[in-house]
């Protein structure tokens, strides 16, 4: 099959002039045609490969060629559940290519909510990576009519009787080659790109619709901040069904140019930073908070010069960062000391992400600041940003250069931002969606008449930098009319490694309680100390786990410390309808699962919990 390399007449020339995401490839592909684009894992070699830009074209033809042959109307939808990788990327990009409309799924979901999902959507394909996840789907009973066909990665197992189904390997097999590249089917700026449904904490999922002109606008944007450059690798293994990863992990490497390998899974994650050494990584907070767990548990049990050793390095590398911000300066002491702190400490903790990464965005929730500064500290530039599937989706992020890891950086460029009422934050720009797939009075309830988002989340702006206070709708009021936003208290409490997952209550009561998960290990840890000192029993338990979380959360307002506190070992999942996809919590599902045990919590008179 005949490989492109150069760029059609016509093309953009540069990044500034690329409106579409077709555009984009393209561009890229005749731009660096034989610089690596994507590395992955190959399990029967037992090795990473990696494909050129001019490579993945040629791989990406052949999805072309195979979704043409279908023979969908431009504006279609076609459904993507599959793991993060070159086939999901390779679909995603045949679709744009046809003028067709990309609804990528996470593939942790539950099948109740993949089923509602095809339905609202209308998709009139499904990528999926077993044939057993179909046979889950379809057992739901949501009638999905609509579907055409079904393509299964992997269709082990007896044959499917539904004539829908066919597998990956001969669906792509099956269309003649044409003796050409087939050109891509022309799309506009304005045309949607992708609906991206939302992860519904409270309720059903939404689809955002995203055009071509949102998602472009806001590469570029990210792009003008963050500059990555060609010899960047990227590791991905955040979901590409979700629009941060989508956007920062995906399409914004198209545009740098750089590399994006793909990790084999989360539980091989820390293998795999050892192995690709990333230089720019996308995460979640919870991946910063684990590896913080584990260097607090070993401080823990560490010995006195040992522990000695890492409190200074970290409060030297503390005001070195400081320094760099331009907010203190550093004494010749310290500036002596840095090297070897560095080689003896730093350096061992950053090996274990690869012992290169220069960029390391956090952002999809909020990330205690104690975790963030013990890495700023090491040397690690976290760069907290914020942003929505309803923008593309960043809205800012901070920079190397300007970092301040209470804030959520500064607006990127061409977005504009505001405060509302009771202090909400308002964007405005060319990267907010068009609105919600077939939702039109929920889209009016967000996005006013002048284009302002109203996004739900309560700010402060100082010097076009915003840092988010809460959550208008997620604050609880107390019986006696305090005010709580309960994620600031949860992420807290999450920064301290005995636990896992948290969740603050207290609506209409009269005094807030937490329902947590215990990290096994370390509990098993405090509880032998409790037996060692005499002091085994729930009692004493339950006054350490008041007196923990306490201290977590001791920078917030008295009434705002938990009173009570439930706990257990068995984490709240995805499949059980507790988290959302990108691991949130479903608030009302949680209580209503927990009815019980927080009806005996409340009643019960709690004692004064004991910071520890």
């Amino acid at each position: 099959m005949p490989e492109p390399t150069s760029q059609p007449q016509g093309a953009p020339r540069t990044l500034a002039e690329v409106t579409t995401l077709p555009e984009l490839l393209r561009w890229r592909i005749g731009a660096t045609p034989a610089v690596e684009a994507y590395r992955h894992f190959d399990t029967a070699a037992r090795r990473w490969v990696g494909q050129s830009w001019q490579q993945i074209d040629a791989e990406f033809e052949r999805w072309r060629q195979a979704l043409a042959a279908e023979d969908f109307a431009p504006g279609e939808r076609v459904a993507i559940l599959m793991p993060n990788g070159i086939a999901h990327v390779a679909m995603d990009q045949a679709v744009l290519s046809r003028g067709l409309v990309p609804v990528p799924m996470h593939a942790v979901d539950n099948p109740d909510s993949i089923a509602y999902i095809l339905a609202d959507s209308g998709a009139l394909l499904l990528f999926v990576d077993t044939l057993e996840r179909w046979q889950a789907i379809a057992a739901t009973g949501q009638p999905l009519d609509t579907l055409k066909r079904i393509v299964c990665a992997d269709a082990a197992g007896p044959a499917p009787t539904d004539a829908r189904i066919v597998e990956l390997a001969r669906w792509l097999a099956a269309p003649s080659r044409a003796a050409a590249p087939l050109p891509d089917v022309a799309v506009r700026p304005d045309d949607l790109a992708a609906i991206v449904y939302t992860s519904g904490t409270t309720g059903r999922p939404k689809g955002v619709m995203l055009s071509q002109d949102n998602i472009v606008a806001n590469v570029k944007a990210v792009d003008r901040r963050l500059a990555a450059i060609p010899s960047d690798v990227f590791l991905s293994f955040l979901p590409l069904s979700h629009s941060f990863e989508r956007t920062g992990g995906y399409y914004y490497p198209i545009a740098a140019g750089a590399c994006v390998a793909y990790a084999r899974s989360v539980p091989q994650l820390s293998e795999d930073l050892k192995h690709v050494r990333p230089t720019v990584l996308n995460s979640v907070p919870r991946i910063y908070e684990r590896i913080y767990a584990l260097i607090m548990q070993h401080r823990a049990s560490a010995g006195s010069i040992e522990r000695a050793l890492l409190d200074l390095t970290l409060a030297v590398g503390g005001r070195r960062f400081d320094a760099r911000q331009g907010r203190g300066s550093l004494s010749v002491l310290d500036r002596l000391a840095w090297p070897l702190l560095k080689r003896l400490v730093a350096d061992k903790v950053l090996v274990q992400f690869g012992g290169r990464l220069r960029i390391a965005v956090s952002g999809g929730a909020p990330i205690a600041e104690s975790v963030i500064r013990l890495f700023l500290a090491l040397g690690l530039d976290i760069l907290q940003g914020y942003g929505m599937t309803e923008t593309s989706p960043v809205v800012s992020v901070n920079t190397a250069e300007d970092n301040d890891p209470r804030s959520v950086g500064r607006v990127l460029d061409g977005i504009e931002v505001k405060l509302g009422e009771k202090d909400e934050l308002l964007v405005r720009g060319p990267s907010v969606m068009l609105g919600y797939w077939r939702k039109p009075e929920e889209t009016r309830r967000v996005k006013d008449a002048d284009g302002w988002l109203h996004t739900g989340d309560q700010a402060r702006i100082e010097s076009g930098r915003i840092t988010i206070t809460g959550r208008i709708k997620d604050i609880l009021v107390t019986s006696t009319g305090e005010k709580i936003a309960p994620v600031d208290l949860e992420t807290a409490i999450l920064a301290d490694p005995l636990f896992e997952q948290a969740l603050v209550i207290g609506e209409q009561r009269p005094f807030l309680a937490a329902l947590v998960v215990l990290n096994a290990k370390a509990w098993e840890q405090e509880r032998r100390r409790l037996a060692a000192s005499g002091t085994p029993g729930e009692a004493a338990e339950r006054a350490v786990l008041l007196g923990r979380i306490a201290a977590a959360v001791k920078a917030y307002p008295s009434y705002a410390t938990p009173r009570a506190v439930w706990w257990t070992l068995e984490p709240w999942t995805i499949a059980a309808g507790l988290l959302t996809p990108t691991l949130k919590n479903k608030r009302p599902a949680l209580e209503h699962r927990l009815a019980a045990e927080i009806e005996q919590i409340y009643a019960k008179r709690p004692s004064a919990p004991r910071i520890a």
